[in-house]
């Protein structure tokens, strides 16, 4: 069996509880005659023939879905394309979805993907593909529907806030989710995004901070860890990742409807950080797995928060195989923070609230400066300038104080002259960037 905690998936549960007293054993058998009684007289007077495994299914599928958004059933194509994914290759259209009053509503589109690349966001609902209407439509059939051939194009109708209805043409591609990326933000900041937890997550985590500390080796002052629009994934790959970052402490804790089902994983010594300041931003989008890193990550003091809420949904779910019948995914537990709180409907509140938002420079009139005013004493602190020599020009590089040059390698949150494209993360790498300074001047 394998634990997943997808944001937006299309997911089973077929129980059979024993009844313990005789009336319960009486109710289920008029409860199971009715389903017969209406099996049959399907089978014989619908205006269409119709096969058994048709309705069977359909009866299974509509039993699970009234459950919660997450339990399901898939058949054998859709249990190998949700192998395929959880291996970090899949077809499509990059997109996460779940159902939200009868139609899809986008978790997060995937980074690099054709529904990433066509701006999807966030909170996008999609009304209608190829012009037919999702509404009444499953999210195991929307899915299979937003499936197809390479190459393949299909035309969504996405509503977004109070914006009038509009059309996304995507072409279906492979999508090869690398899941994990790395670089350097300024000269002092690792940089580590994690788009969704699969089996190719942790060795990636590992990986990226291998790299990281060869560019930067004593000289990385912090490390942003950036979980936005992560939909989740696999629940051992979100323990291992807490674990890279943790010492000691619980991670997370599940609990059942059974009170033996009750499990806790702790993180084992070693921080592959070093301890250094980390931050972790999340936001609408991030979700289930993504939610256990960062409320572990916050509940241990180990990482500030930053970003704005996230998705909320604390269950897990177990996939169980059926013979040559496909799989359920089973909703089995609910998940805990260290500090025991269940983050379900509510989601992880950030330590501080950044909105998504865009840096505008105001133009001014001239500003003048105490070196402009007449008669302006002079510094007595700075070295007398020196005159050039004869025939010296300008170092290469030197400009006047109305000077439009950028500093090498300055990055968002770097310069003030300089365009922010993400403001969260300029935030972030200004956050980091203080409490360095900060803690040399109490050091020293």
């Amino acid at each position: 069996m394998r634990f997943l905690l997808p944001a937006a998936a299309a997911v089973f549960l077929l129980t059979a509880l024993p009844a313990t007293q005789a009336e319960d054993n009486q109710s289920t058998y008029e409860q199971l005659k009715l389903f017969g009684d209406v099996f049959e007289r399907v089978r014989s007077d619908y205006v269409e023939q119709v096969s058994d495994e048709k309705l069977i299914e359909a009866a299974i599928r509509g039993m699970l879905s009234s459950l919660d958004p997450h339990s399901s059933y898939m058949d054998p194509e859709s249990f190998g394309d949700m192998r395929i994914q959880t291996r970090g290759e899949f077809g499509g259209l990059g997109i996460e979805v779940t159902l939200d009053n009868g139609v899809i509503k986008v978790v997060s589109p995937i980074e690099d993907t054709p529904a990433y690349r066509a701006g999807l966001e966030a909170g996008d609902l999609i009304t209608h593909l190829d012009g037919e209407p999702v509404m009444g439509l499953s999210l195991s059939e929307a899915v299979d529907k937003m499936r197809g051939p390479v190459d393949s194009s299909l035309t969504l109708t996405i509503v977004r806030g109070d914006q009038e209805p509009f059309n996304v043409t995507l072409k279906r591609a492979v999508i090869k989710v690398q899941s994990v990326r790395s670089h350097v933000e300024g000269d002092d900041i690792g940089y580590l995004r994690i788009t969704t937890f699969n089996e190719q997550t942790s060795p990636g985590v590992e990986q990226a901070m291998e790299s990281l500390k060869r560019q930067l080796g004593d000289k990385m002052h912090g490390l942003i860890l950036d979980l936005r629009n992560n939909p989740g994934g696999l629940l051992d790959e979100a323990i291992t990742v807490a674990d890279d970052f943790l010492d000691k402490g619980e991670i997370v804790s599940t609990r059942g409807r059974h009170q033996d089902d009750t499990k806790r994983w702790n993180a084992t010594p070693g921080d592959l950080a070093d301890g250094i300041p980390m931050v972790v931003l999340i936001n609408g989008g991030s979700a289930s797995a993504s939610e256990i890193v960062s409320g572990a990550l916050q509940d241990h003091r180990r990482a500030i928060i930053m970003g704005t809420k996230s998705f909320g949904k604390g269950s897990v779910q177990t996939i169980i195989p059926l013979a040559q019948h496909g799989a359920m995914r089973l909703t089995t537990a609910r998940y805990y923070t260290p500090s025991g709180r269940s983050i379900q409907n509510t989601g992880i509140t950030p330590d501080i609230y950044v909105a998504r938002a865009k840096l505008e420079e105001i133009k001014g009139g001239p500003q003048r400066r105490e070196a402009d005013l007449p008669g302006a004493l002079t510094n007595d602190t700075l070295p007398k300038p020196q005159p050039p020599k004869e025939g010296e020009k300008g170092k290469p590089g030197d400009q006047g104080k109305d000077g439009a040059g950028k500093a090498p390698g300055a990055t968002a949150g770097g310069s003030p002259d300089e365009a922010v494209d993400d403001y969260q993360l300029a935030r972030a790498v200004d956050l980091l960037k203080g409490l360095y300074l900060f803690s040399q001047r109490t050091t020293n």
